[in-house]
């Protein structure tokens, strides 16, 4: 049997744009002899569609489309994803559910049992798991499908009380399918391989996984969709991070190679990858071409700057450079020849005027006070409020530089250097900048060593330096891991061997400095743990 893999990058809500991707890659797969044509998970729709389920003409448009897609198939079958009204009398209105299409028809449902609700997922919140388990017949074999999570039940204790693949595999399959939404980070990419052979070993059964790639907003997905032999043997699979589609020759009694793996299996190389995709995706998905942000000589926004230029070209990069009189020389000239590497037009505009300005008009109200952050931060909002005018007139999308480590203590100013459109590295910790920092330079110099070697700082005032409040950034880091993506209390981090007072002291601008980051524009999600969407605390309480 010849099967196809189509690894596709949907746009969620555009059931029409994603009708005709799914289409056009079934037409292709049909010329290549495919006997079968395997989608992801509610690729009809794109996932995760969040709300839109609620609205009834959005899913009569993507039942609309499956019936489409059924109209246009032969003897070709397809599984394709796609939300599907429940007909119970209790429980939720929708199943998230796998069609089988053949010969102009839909010819049989399975629907989703293992639905999570952990991190970034929410799908209980919109669907009902499946109680009833059955296979289909195709060509002489008997076929278990199987959507996402439904395979992700291995973990003891399980976080289920139902295994779908314990009541698929009584039933006595002879071929496992499995289309999932399974989002990119960089800790994940080898779980989940290990994972999908580790059920077919456990099952004896041939799996074939689909994935799908690209990125809705802040959740990317990385691709790596595979086939797996009842041995456990990874024999093929698709590329990360962009569109593929294998055709795979599946005989029951042929023995495999192992496929070598087709990524680099390095964090910062996956980290770098999935922001690009990000970055393009997030400006095509959204119908916007050109960017603008605000290059101050340091690291952060010369990664994102570099990262941008990769992503959607240097012709619709605006970076602009906003000296204070605190600014440093070198800041304007190590960005000048980050730009020049680059090839990238650029602007300067000097700030000082501004801030002079609202200080004289400030001056009556704040007289008798001690200058201090109010007064920094003037800085930083006069910058924000610039860039935000030439973004407003010229239709540039700023892209926000603040990294996870800044963004977790508290480090940068509303309405100033915290806002934009987008986060680019706002679930990259200031240590990994520095390393992708170093992979955007493995070739050539891109990044002044300038800007690799100086200290960090946001040039508030003089002579001002990052570790005038804030410890090293090796120590920081490690210490927001344990908090944040191990999610360890204080005195489990203090028997780690941290000093007890500074882990108080950063729990503690973590935890009060959670209503800033609730104002923080989308962060692009690379980690386990990310900021946003994926990890939802309280604003107003008492957390330590």
């Amino acid at each position: 049997m010849r099967i196809a893999l189509c690894q596709l990058n949907y746009k969620v809500g555009d059931v029409e744009g994603n009708t005709g991707k799914i289409l056009e890659a079934y037409k292709h797969a049909v010329a290549d002899k495919s006997d079968l044509v395997l989608f992801s998970e509610l690729a009809i729709c794109g996932y995760p569609p969040q709300d839109l389920l609620d609205h009834p003409h959005f899913i009569n448009k993507c039942l609309k489309a499956l019936n489409v897609l059924a109209e246009n198939t032969g003897e070709t079958a397809m599984i394709v994803g796609c939300p599907i009204r429940s007909e119970l009398k209790q429980g939720k209105k929708l199943f998230n559910s796998a069609a089988v299409l053949c010969n102009g028809k839909i010819e049989q449902i399975f629907s989703k049992t293992l639905l999570p609700n952990y991190n970034i997922f929410d799908e209980y919140r919109y669907f009902e798991p499946n109680d009833s388990f059955s296979l289909w017949s195709f060509k002489g074999l008997k076929i278990a499908v199987t959507i996402c999570e439904d395979l992700w039940d291995l973990d003891e204790p399980s976080l289920y009380k139902t295994s779908p693949m314990v009541a698929l595999h009584k039933l006595a399959p002879d071929l496992l399918i499995n289309l999932s939404g399974s989002p990119f980070s960089y800790k994940h990419i080898e779980n989940r391989r290990e994972l999908m052979r580790f059920n077919a070993q456990k099952y004896n059964l041939p799996l074939f996984y689909v994935n799908q790639v690209g990125a809705n907003t802040d959740i990317i997905f990385d691709g790596g969709s595979m086939f797996i032999t009842h041995e456990g043997v990874i024999a093929d699979e698709c590329e990360y991070f962009e569109e593929d589609c294998k055709v795979v020759e599946w005989l029951p009694n042929k023995a495999y190679d192992s496929h070598s793996h087709n990524y680099k299996n390095e964090d910062i190389a996956l980290i770098y990858n999935a922001l690009k995709l990000g970055l393009k995706d997030y400006f095509n998905k959204s119908g916007f071409s050109k960017s603008i942000l605000g290059l101050s000589g340091g690291l952060d926004s010369a990664v994102v700057t570099a990262l941008i230029a990769e992503a959607i070209g240097v012709e619709n990069v605006l970076p602009v450079m906003l000296p204070s009189k605190y600014s440093s020389d070198h800041s304007i000239d190590d960005s000048v020849e980050l730009c020049k590497n680059l090839g990238l037009s650029y602007e300067i505009i000097p700030i000082e005027e501004v801030v002079n300005s609202l200080e004289a008009i400030l001056k009556p109200l704040f007289k008798d006070t001690k200058p201090g952050v109010a007064e920094e931060n003037l800085q930083a909002r006069a910058r924000g409020n610039i860039l935000m005018a030439l973004s407003n007139k010229f239709g540039h999308i700023l892209l926000n530089t603040t990294n996870k480590s800044e963004a977790a203590v508290g480090y940068g100013t509303l309405y100033g250097d915290l806002c934009g459109g987008i986060s680019v590295l706002g679930d990259v910790y200031k240590t990994q900048v520095y390393q992708l920092a170093e992979y955007i330079n493995r070739h050539e110099e891109i990044i002044p060593q300038n800007i690799l070697l100086k200290p960090p700082s946001a040039e508030l005032s003089p002579g001002q330096l990052d570790s005038d409040s804030l410890p090293d950034y090796d120590v920081l880091d490690a210490i927001l891991c344990q908090y944040i993506e191990n999610q360890l209390g204080p005195l489990e981090i203090i028997d780690l061997g941290f000093d007890a007072n500074l882990v108080k002291k950063i729990i503690a601008m973590v935890d009060r400095n959670e209503y800033k980051r609730f104002q923080f524009p989308p962060i692009l999600r690379v980690s386990d743990k990310a900021f946003g969407i994926g990890r939802k605390m309280p604003v107003v309480g008492k957390v330590n």
